[in-house]
C-alpha cells in the first residue's frame, strides 16, 4: 500500500512527464532483473516529442530514477533557456517543423 505522500509525489512526477511530453508505459525491454518496480516513459501522442517513434522507450527505471531523469531535463531547458540558446517558442517552432517533415516524407512515399 502507498501512503498519502507516495500518491501526490506520483501525481506531481506524472503531471511533469506529461508536460515534457511523455506518458507512463510499462517496459517492453525488462531492463533489470526485476522489471516489476520499473516504469518506462514513451511520447504521450503523435504530436509529442516528434523526433522519436510513437513506441519508442525514451526512459525506463525506478520511479525514484525517474525524478532525477526529469529534473535533469528541467535543468538542461532551464540552461538553455538562461544562456538564451533556446526558448520555449523555439523549441515548439523546431518540433513543428520536424512534424512538417515527416508529413512531407510520408505524402512523398505514398505519391511514389
Amino acid at each position: 500500500m502507498a501512503g498519502y505522500h507516495a500518491i501526490m509525489t506520483l501525481r506531481r512526477l506524472e503531471k511533469e512527464v506529461n508536460d515534457l511530453g511523455f506518458m507512463f508505459a510499462n517496459s517492453k525491454n525488462g531492463w533489470g532483473n526485476d522489471i516489476s518496480d520499473r516504469v518506462a516513459l514513451k511520447p504521450k501522442d503523435a504530436d509529442a516529442v516528434p523526433v522519436y517513434a510513437r513506441d519508442a522507450e525514451i526512459f525506463c527505471g525506478t520511479l525514484e530514477e525517474l525524478q532525477v531523469w526529469v529534473r535533469g531535463v528541467q535543468w538542461a531547458r532551464e540552461y538553455d533557456t538562461m544562456l538564451r540558446l533556446s526558448t520555449a517558442e523555439k523549441r515548439e517552432r523546431k518540433e513543428q517543423d520536424e512534424r512538417n517533415r515527416q508529413l512531407a516524407n510520408l505524402l512523398k512515399s505514398e505519391i511514389a
